[in-house]
């Protein structure tokens, strides 16, 4: 089959969800139609990582994150044209939609293309990425919109796929999966922490939604005990919310040290304010890290409490639950196992991306 991909955001977890499909739909052609987000990690970088033997890249030059009436309309026509183009060269099978600008304009342009088979994954829902209430409800009011125009949306958590359904816009459901058993056994000694050392470590664009000013309010408060680390691993726009002194920000890096670096950690803490199905958190899983996430939509679907962690409704509750862990320290141990199990059993790539194929099929 040839699939083809449209992503506006090529960088951080939703090139980490393309580049698993790719890996995994070894047997398909993957063209993928990207933007850039230099901001984040150029295209050219992120290209490295994909395998070369089934996969093609198409530049969308006007493709941006931000709502501009005119920008939009140019990148439609981009879009567009590049679809009408392979459409009539047979050249697709199937069009996967990545993230809510792609989603959107992309919907469009197949519709206007006359093209049928078109699978659309937000990857976190939009309409909750705002930082006003009116904001978020034109966001769900251009989901609407966007959903007339045809294809199939796929969810990537169950409480995503809920908010999907209350806002009245059916959806399918196929969580995100990764595989265990590549799962590093020992860490890198350059990321591993030193032996009196706490490490929490979180991972991925220090952006809004991530509630970095949360993480440092929480970091802030173990700011006079040396026994504790905290670690973002990534890079963003809101990076100057880190003021705390025990924060320590590695920037962007390669994806084994990203997994270094989680490996290493005692604690996984997430601060987002909503999530899809995060690739860290379930990385974290894998290697057998208790995690501690902020109960919101996408995380509360990977924590059974107490189990493999908790969920925290502030940063009060968060450090609290930090200080049982650190006081607790044989407890992370079983935490850990449990997370693997869990990750094993819920969140299974095999599952994921079989089931995606069925859809480019069917």
């Amino acid at each position: 089959m040839n699939i083809i991909h449209v992503v506006e955001p090529f960088a951080s977890g939703i090139a980490t969800f393309l580049r698993s499909l790719v890996e995994n739909l070894q047997d398909d052609l993957h063209i993928i139609i990207h933007g850039e987000r230099e901001t984040v990690m150029r295209s050219s970088e992120v290209k490295r990582s994909f395998p070369k033997a089934n996969t093609l890249f198409i530049r969308w030059p006007s493709a941006q994150r931000n709502i501009s009436f005119w920008k939009d309309i140019v990148a439609f026509w981009e879009l567009y044209t590049i679809l009408r183009r392979l459409k009539q060269q047979s050249h697709i099978d199937a069009v996967h939609l990545h993230s809510s600008k792609s989603g959107f304009l992309g919907r469009v342009a197949c519709r206007l293309a006359r093209i049928n088979k078109v699978i659309y994954t937000p990857n976190g829902a939009p309409f909750l990425s705002g930082t006003s209430r009116w904001r978020n409800y034109v966001y769900g009011q251009l989901e609407k919109l966007g959903s007339s125009f045809g294809g199939r949306t796929v969810c990537c958590s169950a409480s995503e796929w809920q908010v999907y359904q209350d806002l009245g816009i059916d959806a399918d459901c196929i969580p995100n999966g990764v595989r265990v058993e590549n799962a590093p056994a020992q860490t890198a000694a350059a990321a591993s922490p030193p032996a009196h050392k706490f490490r929490i470590v979180t991972s991925g664009r220090i952006v809004y939604q991530k509630d970095p000013a949360l993480f440092n309010a929480i970091a802030t408060w173990f700011e006079e005990f040396d026994q504790f680390e905290v670690v973002w691993v990534g890079d963003g726009e809101d990076k100057h919310e880190l003021k705390a002194k025990n924060i320590v920000v590695t920037g962007w890096l390669p994806s084994d040290d990203i997994q270094d670096y989680l490996a290493g950690a005692h604690l996984y803490l997430s601060t987002s304010h909503f999530e899809g199905l995060p690739f860290s958190v379930l990385e974290a899983l894998a290697l057998k890290k208790p995690v501690l996430l902020n109960d919101c939509i996408g995380n509360r679907d990977i924590v059974q409490d107490g189990l493999n962690g908790d969920l925290f409704q502030d940063g009060k509750d968060a450090v609290l639950k930090i200080m049982r862990y650190y006081n607790n320290k044989n407890m992370l141990t079983v935490m850990g196992e449990y997370s693997r199990r869990i990750c094993e059993e819920e969140f299974n790539v095999d599952t994921t991306f079989n089931s995606y194929r069925h859809l480019y099929k069917n």
